[in-house]
């Protein structure tokens, strides 16, 4: 089944949803903000992606420039950060099987449709 990491206030996220809803297919929706992956969850999204986390943290977000920015960080610093502030997540992430996509721009979600 599709999995979503969805942001709901974010409208990149919303379009992506918008065209997994247009899609026909089963999804589930995951609200990362209130369930926040685990580090194990998060490892195997990064899998998926075949990214390394830095690669999936929003860096423009100002928790990031405060407190993680201009810091020698590890792949685990990184993934803990993430979990402590799940707002630095790259949005929206899709899953299918074993591939993955960040839905930037949402068209990208066609990929795995």
């Amino acid at each position: 089944m599709i999995k979503i990491y969805h942001n709901p206030r974010c409208r990149k996220s919303r379009e992506a949803l918008d065209l997994l809803k247009e899609s026909g297919k089963e999804y589930e929706v995951v609200k990362y903000l209130e369930d926040i992956p685990t580090k194990e969850e998060l490892r195997e999204v990064l899998n998926c992606l075949s990214l390394n986390a830095e690669h999936l943290v929003r860096k423009n977000e100002p928790i990031w420039k405060e407190k993680f920015r201009g810091k020698l960080l590890s792949e685990e610093d990184i993934i803990n950060a993430m979990i402590t502030y799940p707002k630095l997540i790259e949005r929206p992430i899709v899953i299918d099987g074993g591939k993955a996509i960040i839905g930037r721009p949402p068209e990208k979600v066609n990929e795995l449709l």
